[in-house]
């Protein structure tokens, strides 16, 4: 009986090191912040999404690919972060960006309502009911930025709201994506 007990100690020993050994290895290893998307290099998927709001037309895969680099924005108007970073997207707009977006699971009323509060400046903006777009380009949430070059590849994506200090590091890549 002695013998069992001590087998089953060391057994505790050996497995409590192990963890301990694994645990270690974890925290040795630098925290990596930065969310490394699939879809970067790769052709934006196929879409085509009805106008979300009367005044702007609605977006297509098609619309991306005319040889004019784009921000590609996914938004809704229930999301607090987006209506955070509505003035960013005005100043990339007023500095030259051409912005497009994907409208989350909304309503035309509520996506006006929203325009109307925080500015409007996106040239297309369709509305995808489903988040059927929002998961094939690779996005998980609300907001999100995306540099696509002007043959429709996706080049860059911009996890979470727009700060003032992105502007000049969207606009930079911007002009990369349009050589």
């Amino acid at each position: 009986m002695i013998k069992r007990v001590r087998w089953g100690l060391w057994l505790l020993v050996v497995l409590a090191l192990t963890l301990f050994a694994l645990f270690a290895i974890q925290l040795s290893r630098p925290k990596d912040n930065f969310v490394h998307s699939g879809m970067i290099g790769k052709p934006i998927p196929e879409f085509a999404l009805k106008p979300a709001v009367d005044d702007r037309p609605g977006l297509s895969s098609a619309d991306l690919a005319q040889g004019e680099p784009h921000l590609l924005n996914i938004f809704a108007s229930w999301c607090v972060p987006c209506a955070a970073e509505a003035p960013q997207l005005a100043e990339l707009e007023a500095q030259g960006a051409n912005i497009v977006s994907v409208a989350i699971r909304d309503r035309p009323e509520d996506v006006r309502a929203f325009l109307d509060m925080y500015g409007n400046p996106y040239s297309r903006i369709g509305a995808d009911d489903l988040s059927e777009v929002q998961f094939a380009i690779g996005s998980s949430g609300v907001p999100e930025t995306f540099v696509v070059d002007g043959k429709g590849v996706i080049q860059y994506q911009h996890i979470g709201d727009i700060r003032e200090d992105d502007v000049p590091m969207l606009l930079e890549k911007l002009k990369g994506a349009g050589q």
